[in-house]
């Protein structure tokens, strides 16, 4: 039951603590009542009166003041044992007892309100900065991973990035990223946990059947929850639960139009999600999807400059045929029906002779220059022997004294070895036009899934890869086979090339 605000009981604890002051000061009035007059000493009720108008306020008050005159009256008043106040002084003293006890409730009343008003205000600037600090910490999130986006990581890094952003965001104990694959099943590709044990897999490719985030997303192209998987059938279901897993909640990522995964948090504990999370989530799937958009269209560019790159070599193969087969064939055949002819002529015709000879031999510097030519446009040894002896030939043909060593297990892919090919090749003609070197040396490597390709020289230095088309149409074909091509070449300290071609991508374009 309440009261003027107050409950049954605590009123109950106010009235018996004024009746414990009341009797208290009572005690003290017939101690004192033959030294002074006790209606001088009524005012001493106060110190029972006040302190409960401070905590229970005035009707609790105003029962201990009357209790308290009634009290006097019945000990100290004549006629003595009677609850009545007969006199003038007694019932002024009970009024002003009374007003004291309400004006002195009020003011308790009202610092009681500023107080909670206070504290309410100091609840409010609390929420208010741990949601700035939430908030905070919140873009510091974004803006880490949206870096990673913007310096163009690898998608794995921004992944893991982004599933540990999540998960920390989330309050989870883990998270884990999929991707969509064309059959409808997910793959998983970054995973996080908070504890380090007991991880979701990675790598593992799920069916949708059952219960999973995962398929909610796909079936409905939003945010989806799983409140328990308890009895529930499926793989990532089964998985959950070995895991320990009782509730999840997920959003999709959509790249162009498209939801190309989902990203999903997870808690063993009791407690569930609240709501709205999912709106936290998504802004992180946001960067997802332009970390893969910008994967996708890197990918793409470099497919359509290994097709141009290809394309490309395969005419360049197509005339050095055409060369091998056609004129440089027909060359070699006029000069031999001119040796035939030199050959029948008359003795006597000696400076007919001599002219048969310088045009026989001027056609033979010719053929000479002609395979020279088509040996600059493709190599036919590079099909036909491999990068090792296409680069010895090439060394052999350098007016600066090379030293090649190639260490590489069997033939690699055409494409690869194109590429190191024309990287030498270039360097080699550099070294020969602007070095003013005494030695270059070659190297190739075969390492950690990379062709390593270096050639150094001794020479002035100085080079600049930004200027001059060999160094730049270089640079084009080597980011073509997802490589990287440096320089280093300081004043007077000669000049190195050194590429790097992945083995795993240079398959990816052969013509």
């Amino acid at each position: 039951m309440t009261v003027g605000g107050f409950t049954s009981r605590r009123m109950a604890t106010g009235l018996i603590i004024g009746a414990a002051a009341i009797a208290v000061v009572t005690a003290l009035i017939a101690g004192l009542k033959q030294f002074v007059d006790p209606l001088g000493l009524t005012a001493l009720y106060l110190f029972a009166i006040l302190p409960v108008a401070i905590g229970w306020g005035f009707w609790v008050a105003g029962i201990v003041v009357v209790a308290s005159f009634l009290t006097f009256a019945f000990f100290f008043v004549p006629p003595l044992h009677s609850v009545r106040i007969a006199d003038s002084e007694t019932a002024a003293a009970l009024v002003i007892s009374l007003v004291a006890a309400y004006v002195v409730s009020e003011l308790a009343r009202r610092a009681h309100a500023r107080a909670g008003e206070a504290r309410m205000r100091a609840q409010d600037a609390e929420r208010a900065q741990q949601e700035l600090r939430r908030l905070a910490d919140e873009q510091a999130a974004l803006r880490r991973v949206a870096t990673l986006v913007a310096q163009a990581v690898p998608t794995a890094e921004v992944f893991g990035a982004v599933t540990r952003e999540v998960g920390l965001r989330c309050d989870a104990d883990l998270a884990r990223m999929e991707r969509f694959e064309p059959d409808r099943t997910v793959t998983a590709v970054a995973a996080w946990s908070r504890s380090g044990d007991g991880e979701l897999a990675i790598g593992r490719r799920f069916a949708l059947e059952g219960a999973s985030i995962a398929g909610q997303v796909l079936e409905a192209g939003r945010p989806a929850r799983v409140d328990t998987f308890e009895g529930a059938t499926g793989p990532i279901a089964s998985e959950a639960r070995a895991l320990g897993i009782r509730s999840s909640v997920g959003c999709p990522i959509t790249v162009g139009g498209r939801t190309w995964g989902v990203i999903a948090a997870s808690r063993k504990g009791e407690a569930s999600f609240p709501p709205n999370i999912e709106s936290g989530i998504a802004d992180f799937t946001e960067l997802v999807a332009a970390a893969v958009s910008n994967a996708e269209s890197q990918a793409e560019l470099r497919a359509s400059r290994a097709r141009v790159v290809a394309t490309a070599d395969e005419t360049r193969r197509q005339i050095e045929r055409n060369l091998h087969d056609g004129a440089q064939q027909r060359l070699v055949s006029l000069a031999l029906q001119l040796r035939a002819a030199q050959a029948a002529a008359p003795p006597e015709l000696g400076e007919f002779d001599a002219e048969l000879d310088r045009v026989a031999a001027g056609l033979a510097d010719l053929v000479e220059d002609l395979r020279e030519f088509a040996r600059g446009i493709h190599p036919a040894i590079l099909a036909q022997g491999g990068l090792g002896p296409a680069l010895r030939a090439l060394a052999r043909h350098s007016p600066v004294p090379a030293q090649v060593d190639v260490r590489t297990e069997g033939r690699l892919p055409e494409p690869l070895e194109v590429g190191a090919y024309y990287v030498v090749s270039e360097a080699l003609t550099n070294a020969a036009k602007h070095a003013i070197a005494s030695a270059i040396t070659v190297e190739v490597r075969s390492v950690d899934g990379a062709l390593l390709v270096s050639v150094r020289d001794d020479g002035v230095g100085g080079a600049d890869v930004g200027h001059g088309s060999g160094l730049v149409g270089l640079r084009d074909r080597v980011e073509a086979l997802g490589g990287r091509i440096s320089v280093e070449s300081p004043p007077g300290a000669g000049t190195s090339v050194r590429a790097e071609l992945p083995l795993a991508d240079a398959g990816l374009w052969s013509p």
